[in-house]
């Protein structure tokens, strides 16, 4: 049978080789990924490039002295400029296109940023290409159990082998390993707040766990560009919401992560809302330490585990803070209070849902796929 060419000459069938299961990619001589991998800058595409998160991620991309943009890749909008969804993009990039226009032979890298189901069917279909590295930032590789990630998503997962090819990765937390995977699962926005401060306490059995409590709060970006859509509320930028109270989909994340960092069971109430903000995430965590376990000890284990991870900075105790300094930064801020009983604190932790919930988060993982400094491109 002959091979399909990759290449759309319709803006309509931008996507058709996904539904086409005979369609093939060629295969790549090893001639040329040493050709593509000895290159000093690493050439990058990016698909889902005109939704929030991409159009942060390109921003940043478009300033990172070791990435090239090769593609940047959407289903609407073929043939315009990125500069004209986000004014803040200046450098000159290649007008939206689809993935199958792209040379996958010279491609390094692919961000996905898109809807949850999407990204695990492009993986699939390109893993074959054993140069080819994947930073999703959905969550189609976050749950490392199939039927779980059914349960919460609704969506029957169609890359079940390539599960164990990918690694849920906060970088503060994976970065000694995440070179041993191809496919990086980018977390969640809220997951990233909470695990930022909890985590390092669940690690040293520092807390009850049956009495967690973590209200969360972010800007309605979060919810994507049809947020209205989800939320119709009254004075819905004027107001807070509250919602997903008993099942939210971060929930399956905080749960698969706590239990590889804590030896006893975790219980905990989770709580997000909206904000009549564009961006950020402000997380409030409120916990019962175990007996004899002081406030400084819980700030000293926070601040001895991240001493070396240059974009959390936690604040001296008792200080109040809110998300304002973060926004725009791939940073968390966290501060660990006391309140008036004894025993419990609240631990506050701040950061930008769009940057270190999402793009800047995914670029740092991509500096440390490639060796690169940590910080490169997002400071």
């Amino acid at each position: 049978m002959k091979e399909k060419s990759p290449v759309v000459k319709k803006p309509e069938e931008a996507f058709n080789f996904l539904r086409d299961r005979s369609f093939k990619f060629p295969i790549n001589p090893i001639g040329d990924i040493k050709k593509f991998m000895s290159q000093k800058k690493i050439n990058i595409v990016v698909a889902g490039a005109t939704g929030y998160v991409g159009l942060d991620l390109v921003y940043y991309l478009a300033k990172h002295p070791k990435v090239n943009i090769t593609h940047l890749c959407a289903q609407k909008n073929l043939g315009k400029k990125i500069n004209s969804f986000d004014k803040r993009i200046k450098k000159n990039l290649p007008k939206i296109t689809n993935l199958g226009q792209v040379n996958w032979l010279g491609v390094d890298l692919l961000f996905l940023s898109l809807p949850n189901g999407e990204a695990q069917k492009i993986v699939k279909k390109l893993f074959h290409y054993q140069h080819l590295k994947f930073i999703d930032l959905s969550a189609d590789f976050r749950i490392e159990d199939p039927n779980k990630y059914k349960n919460w998503y609704s969506i029957n997962h169609n890359a079940k082998e390539l599960i164990n090819s990918s690694i849920y990765s906060i970088p503060e937390f994976t970065k000694n390993k995440i070179n041993k995977f191809r496919i990086i699962a980018n977390p969640g926005c809220y997951p990233t707040s909470i695990q930022l401060a909890l985590l390092p306490l669940l690690k040293k059995s520092l807390l009850k766990t049956n009495t967690i409590t973590i209200d969360s709060k972010s800007g309605y970006s979060g919810a994507g560009k049809n947020y209205k859509s989800k939320f119709s509320y009254k004075n819905f930028y004027s107001s807070i919401f509250a919602y997903g109270i008993e099942r939210h989909r971060h929930m399956s994340e905080l749960d698969q992560e706590f239990k590889k960092y804590s030896k006893a069971n975790v219980k905990y109430t989770f709580n997000p809302h909206i904000l009549p903000t564009f961006r950020g995430i402000f997380s409030s965590i409120y916990l019962e330490t175990k007996k004899n376990v002081t406030i400084k000890m819980i700030h000293s284990t926070i601040k001895t585990y991240h001493s070396k991870n240059n974009f959390v900075n936690l604040y001296k105790i008792n200080t109040p803070i809110g998300n304002g300094n973060v926004l725009n930064t791939n940073n968390c801020e966290i501060s660990v209070c006391k309140t008036r009983y004894k025993n419990r604190i609240v631990i506050f932790s701040a950061i930008d849902n769009l940057v270190k919930g999402a793009s800047g988060q995914a670029i740092q993982n991509m500096n440390l796929i490639y060796n690169f400094k940590e910080s490169l491109g997002l400071k």
